[in-house]
């Protein structure tokens, strides 16, 4: 069986990972600090793995920035954002 990435994720993986650095901490410390493991983090930071809402507020909390700064925007057909 082939793993395969989310269709559809929640989170925008490079906002994540730029947030972090940002902050100047490892991917270890912050897994820590949000209680998942540093593999998750790592998953959730390349894509592989979608991150649960309640996870990304404790990411966002721990990162000192709105949640909205690291979910995906979404567009509708026409290209304009439905936010």
């Amino acid at each position: 069986m082939t793993r395969r990435r989310p269709r559809i994720l929640h989170h925008e993986p490079s906002a994540v990972t730029w947030a972090r650095e940002r902050c100047g901490l490892t991917q270890r410390a912050l897994a820590e600090a949000v209680g998942i493991s540093e593999q998750l983090m790592s998953e959730i930071e390349s894509g592989w793995r979608n991150a649960t809402p309640s996870n990304l507020r404790k990411v966002a909390h721990v990162l000192n920035c709105p949640v909205v700064m690291l979910e995906r925007k979404r567009f509708n057909d026409e290209g304009a954002s439905d936010r």
